[in-house]
């Protein structure tokens, strides 16, 4: 409280009734994969096919990151974070991405206007590099555009200058620029020669050894930011998506129990961050039987915060101009974004179209889908006149409290929005009245999601309850600086089952009395 020192009229402003909880984003997927060209090990974030282009070049045969995510834009998908795998290798083979696709290796070179650029990454493609005129009137001679194209089109534009300031060129394309590097000759130029110069690949320097790709290379390390270690510094990712690890085994870069430790490092990553789920895909070529024998024998995976679907999904692939099948894993992705978008995160993200999808590789009958189902295996099926769709919603947990793969996100989505909208609370007094403002902060979140129809219950009192008072937070609570303010919820869960019971009456008798 101020202190008051002369007689007056004081206007104070204070805190009243319950501040409000924002919820937070539910579908922000990563990928992890190989791409034609962009940044290694750093999660970039992109808002649509054309950035993802732009960064990591366009689809790559024999690989699956650009369908997944061509395919996750299709079905709804917003932001998304990608993770560019498969670097440069020593000739001891030690990892290694895919290879054989005609690009430019890493170390192509050329001299312009007195530096040398060299492309910065493995298929860097068709690169040129141009200096032209400065932007604006009267540009200072030290002043000068640079400008990458790639296949004759401009994709990165930098201004830049000659002198050794924030803007001199070698330091603006250190920090900005997705495809080259540049480097001072031994005398740098007061201003730059205008002029092109199309990368040309330096015999001399050692060229890129596709050799095996290793679990590491996907699970990578915290603190080098690389693999999925990379993303844990990322809080909005809900999802994470390894399309690549498919590829990868279908070239014997990695065998069946790598895929199954990649996997594993997935489903870890996500139990670990406990804000996000692991989107699997099964083995290509795998009959229902067969997937259920991986499943249960080889994978044997048991968690809340994944999801397996099956089988995988035949789509356009413009990088040969014929059709492929991909893993469904970013096309899963899409609809659960759209499904979000549509309905909100309570709803089961399945009965909707595939967008994309024109064939399977495998057609589920009913039967064998009783077959995966209760093992956790979410089916994608074709139906006459109603396309190909999601038909299944469950994680690969054992747990009945946990089957269903829309109540565990949704928890997701309210423990990070409460914990996001409750950080005022942090060092405040630790009293009565900040126990009821917590009560009637979480209720009033509480109320507007049961008001979505995100929570069951006629009423508030049958969806929820909070409970911050003296029985959660006794002396020896308080005295050791905690606050514990207990929730409890009761979430929608899907119709997976719809029974109608039909019975048989004679006409003219009624069945109301009865």
């Amino acid at each position: 409280m101020p202190t008051y020192l002369s007689p007056g009229v004081y206007v104070e402003e204070v805190e009243a009734g319950a501040r409000p909880i924002e919820g937070v984003g539910t579908a922000v997927a990563a990928f992890v994969g190989f791409a034609g060209r962009g940044p290694f090990n750093t999660p970039t974030l992109v808002s649509n096919w054309a950035q993802y282009a732009q960064t990591f070049g366009d689809f790559v045969e024999g690989t699956y990151l650009g369908q997944a995510v061509y395919g996750y834009f299709l079905n709804g998908g917003g932001n998304c974070y990608v993770v560019r795998i498969g670097g440069e290798r020593d000739d001891a083979g030690t990892g290694g991405g895919p290879s054989g696709n005609g690009a430019l290796p890493s170390g192509a070179t050329g001299v312009l206007g007195g530096y040398k650029v060299t492309a910065k990454a493995i298929g860097a493609g068709d690169i040129t590099v141009e200096v032209a005129d400065a932007a604006g009137e009267n540009p200072a001679e030290d002043r000068f555009t640079l400008l990458v194209k790639d296949a004759g089109k401009v994709v990165e534009t930098h201004h830049v200058t000659t002198k050794r300031t924030k803007e001199n060129v070698v330091t603006v394309v250190r920090e900005k620029s997705n495809l080259i590097t540049v480097e001072e000759l031994a005398n740098p130029p007061a201003k730059a020669d205008r002029g092109a110069v199309a990368l040309r690949a330096d015999e001399s320097a050692p060229t890129a050894v596709p050799g095996k790709v290793a679990a590491d290379d996907y699970v990578g390390d915290v603190a080098d930011r690389t693999g999925f270690g990379g993303l844990e510094a990322i809080d909005e990712i809900t999802m994470v998506a390894v399309p690549d690890l498919m590829s990868a085994y279908q070239r014997d870069q990695i065998s069946l129990e790598g895929v199954k430790a990649v996997q594993l490092a997935m489903i870890a990553h996500c139990e670990q961050m406990g804000d996000r789920m692991a989107v699997l895909d099964p083995p290509p070529a795998l009959n229902p039987q067969q997937v259920r024998d991986w499943r249960q024998n080889v994978a044997g995976y048991d968690s809340k915060y994944a999801a397996l679907y099956y089988p995988w999904v035949k789509v356009f692939d413009a990088a040969g101009d014929d059709h492929l099948f991909v893993p469904p894993s970013g096309h899963m992705a899409g609809v659960w974004a759209r499904t979000d978008a549509g309905r909100g995160v309570h709803k089961a993200p399945a009965n909707e179209v595939v967008r994309g999808a024109v064939a399977l590789q495998t057609q589920l009958t009913k039967n064998e889908q009783e077959l995966l189902n209760p093992i956790g295996v979410n089916c994608v099926r074709s139906f006459p006149g109603r396309g190909i769709r999601v038909w299944g919603a469950r994680t690969l947990s054992s747990d009945p409290a946990w089957r269903y793969l829309n109540v565990r996100r949704l928890f997701n989505y309210l423990e990070e929005s409460i914990l996001s909208g409750t950080q005022w609370v942090v060092f405040e007094p630790n009293d009565d009245a900040l126990w009821a403002r917590i009560r009637r902060t979480i209720s009033a979140f509480l109320v507007n999601e049961w008001r979505k129809g995100a929570l069951f219950g006629l009423t508030p009192d049958e969806a929820f309850y909070v409970k911050c008072d003296r029985e959660t937070n006794p002396a020896e609570a308080i005295d050791a600086g905690q606050v514990v303010c207990e929730v409890g919820i009761a979430p929608v869960k899907p119709a997976e089952f719809v029974v109608f019971r039909l019975a048989q009456f004679s006409g003219g008798t009624s069945l109301v009395n009865e």
